[in-house]
Formats: structure tokens, C-alpha cells, sequence
């Protein structure tokens, strides 16, 4: 029995799919799964239970990459084909089950998703990194180190929270007297971002840093795993520290929290004094330009990360072994 699941170009829908995948596996004990999706949100399913194939949509023109994928599944059976683009593909294929998402901007992604198949409560976004990444996540954060993840970049800039912001949290949430004292900080960011959050690193002694700057996707899920707490924009590494189990901050500026809050008992998000369509109205809906998010403030911020960290004391202690 085959499965062809059809997700995300994009690293933070692809993470909040998974949720999906993972029920679908549960109604489907034993299926293989065909994963097709984006280049970048690719490892996210390579270590995936029961998942046989990734197929990577690199985006060409003519929808080049539709007949590409067309021709890799035309001639097999499947169980079920799920479409998560909303794409003809479904319709096209030998299939007993045909579940195709249409749009609907009401809804969080997680619950969106899940209703294509019928999941109600919609189950959780998850990661697999694997054996080799979980490894090594236990000799940059072994047990008994806190650690605070700062996930300072985003898709585009105008959703960037100021890195010098981010740098006086980090100084405020970890320094003498503060709520993680002495915590290490692992930085994320994506390849070719490392000039971005330079002041991010200059703020941090060696001696406390975690780097993870263009690193694997599967081995920063798996140290977002054994961090205490992660603080970052609305991005793709949100939403994976969050599916992760990290207590996940999401900063929030011109992008509608409702529809992309983390997910999870173990979130919460935080944005100014303007809402998404305040914002908006005022300075435009374009990706370029300066940060929309000036007017959120490190006090606020640090407020909300610390009524975070209490919340999640008692359960976040059991896990990070």
C-alpha cells in the first residue's frame, strides 16, 4: 500500500504538515509513503517512519516540475494521494482516495491540514531527525546544559524583529541574576545569513555559543529538542522548534498570528501595539523594506519569555535527557 503526500516548496509549511503525515500514518499502518515537496523542505521526511521516497519539486518553468512528478508516479497505485498544493496531480493518478486542500484563510495551517483528510483535533506537527543527528545534538547540548535558541532571520525583512533586539534579550535572559543565568545560546539562521546575525554572535562569549548557521535541518531539530527555550521570528525554524517540543516565543510583526502561531501546549507568540492589518495598512504589504517590527519591544518580549519559562518548568525539566 502507497501513499503519495504532496507538501510544501516552503521549510515552515512543510513542518506544519507533518502533523498530517504523522496521522496518516496512524490510519494506515504499514503504508509506504512518497513524500514530493520543495529542495529546502526535503530532509524534513527523509527519516520519516515508513516513508520510502522523497521527491524534490524543484520549481521550473511550463510547470516543468508538475510533469516531472506526474511522470515518477503515473504508472504506480496508490492508496490515497494527498495534495497539499491544491494541484491537478490527484486527479491524474491511479488512486482509491483523492484528498486535495483548497484554500482557506480562516483557519491555523495545523487544523487547515489536517481537515483535507478528515483529523479533527488535528494532530501535532513532529520531527524525525534520525539516529546520526540526535547523536550529535547530544554532544553540543549534553545533559544538564540550558541552552536558549535565538532563530534571529526570516523568509523576509520586514518580519525580522532588530537583531540588536535580539542581542539585548539574549543579555538580559542569560546574564547574572537572569532567568537562564550562564545558558549557553545556539544561534540558527539559514546558509549565506551569517553577516545578518553577527551581532547576535559578537553578544555571546565562545565559550557559550552553539553556531548552527546553514547546518542540516534534521540536526538543528534535534537540538531544538534539548533547548530550554527558543525565541525567534515567524519562520520556518519557528515552527520547527515548536514541532520539536522546544518552549517556542514566536515574534510576530506583519504576518496574521492567528494563522501561524507555533503550535502546541508549549508556545506562545507576542507581537506590538499594531496588529497584522494595522501594519499593513499603514506601511504596505511588500517584503522588502525595514523591519515593521521596531514597536515591539525587549521589555515585552522578555516578559512573555519568561512567563514561558515558568509555565513550562516543571515538564520541559522531565524531557531534556
Amino acid at each position: 500500500m502507497r501513499i503519495l503526500f504532496i507538501t510544501s516548496n516552503r521549510i515552515g509549511d512543510g513542518v506544519l504538515s507533518t502533523g498530517l503525515l504523522a496521522g496518516l500514518m496512524e490510519r494506515y499502518p504499514g503504508a509506504l509513503f512518497w513524500v514530493a515537496c520543495g529542495p529546502l523542505a526535503a530532509p524534513l521526511f527523509r527519516h520519516a517512519p515508513g516513508v520510502e521516497r522523497v521527491i524534490e519539486l524543484r520549481k521550473e518553468p511550463y510547470a516543468g516540475h508538475w510533469r516531472k512528478l506526474l511522470s515518477a508516479t503515473m504508472f504506480r497505485r496508490f492508496e490515497a494521494v494527498v495534495d497539499l498544493r491544491g494541484s491537478a496531480t490527484a486527479f491524474l493518478l491511479w488512486a482509491k482516495k483523492r484528498h486535495v486542500l483548497r484554500s482557506n484563510h480562516t483557519l491555523h495551517r495545523v487544523i487547515h491540514n489536517a481537515s483535507v483528510a478528515g483529523f479533527d483535533p488535528a494532530p501535532s506537527p513532529r520531527v524525525w531527525p534520525g539516529a546520526q543527528a540526535r547523536a550529535r545534538a547530544r554532544e553540543l547540548i549534553p545533559e544538564g546544559r540550558t541552552v536558549l535558541a535565538i532563530g534571529p532571520s526570516a523568509a523576509w525583512p520586514r518580519k525580522m524583529w532588530p537583531v540588536e533586539y535580539h542581542a539585548e534579550l539574549i543579555g538580559r535572559l542569560t546574564g547574572p541574576g537572569a532567568p537562564l543565568a550562564g545558558a549557553h545560546v545556539l544561534i540558527a539562521a539559514a546558509p549565506g545569513e551569517r553577516d545578518l546575525v553577527c551581532p547576535i554572535i559578537e553578544a555571546v562569549p565562545d565559550e557559550r555559543r552553539i553556531e548552527l548557521i546553514g547546518e542540516d535541518l534534521n540536526l538543528v531539530a534535534a537540538t531544538f529538542e534539548r533547548v530550554r527555550l527558543y525565541v525567534g521570528n515567524d519562520s520556518g525554524l519557528m515552527h520547527l522548534a515548536a514541532a520539536a517540543g522546544a518552549p517556542t516565543l514566536g515574534l510576530f510583526g506583519p504576518t496574521p498570528d492567528g494563522r501561524y502561531d507555533p503550535w502546541g501546549e508549549k508556545t506562545a507568540q507576542v507581537r506590538g501595539p499594531r496588529s497584522h492589518e494595522q501594519i499593513i495598512a499603514e506601511e504596505g504589504s511588500g517584503f522588502s523594506g525595514p523591519s515593521a517590527m521596531r514597536d515591539l519591544t525587549v521589555d515585552k518580549v522578555y516578559e512573555a519569555a519568561v512567563a514561558l519559562l515558568a509555565r513550562t518548568a516543571s515538564s520541559q525539566a522531565k524531557e531534556i535527557a
